[in-house]
């Protein structure tokens, strides 16, 4: 399962990238190839366990 706050945009306000980059919703920001392995759950990762982003964004939804 991948983090449903993954995205992986082309482009920024002012900026065209030659690849596309992983970006946070939940955070507003692009992040790290790093951190994106964890959004996808590579190896051993979970992104539900181990993004602190993942974990407040949900604990601020309602029932959350």
């Amino acid at each position: 399962m991948v983090c449903p706050y993954l995205e992986y945009r082309t482009h920024d306000e002012s900026n065209e990238f030659d690849h596309p980059r992983a970006y946070c919703a939940g955070a507003e920001e692009f992040v790290s190839p790093m951190h994106a392995d964890i959004c996808n759950d590579r190896d051993r990762f979970d992104h539900a366990e181990y993004c602190s982003v993942y974990q407040r964004v949900m604990a601020e939804e309602p029932g959350g």
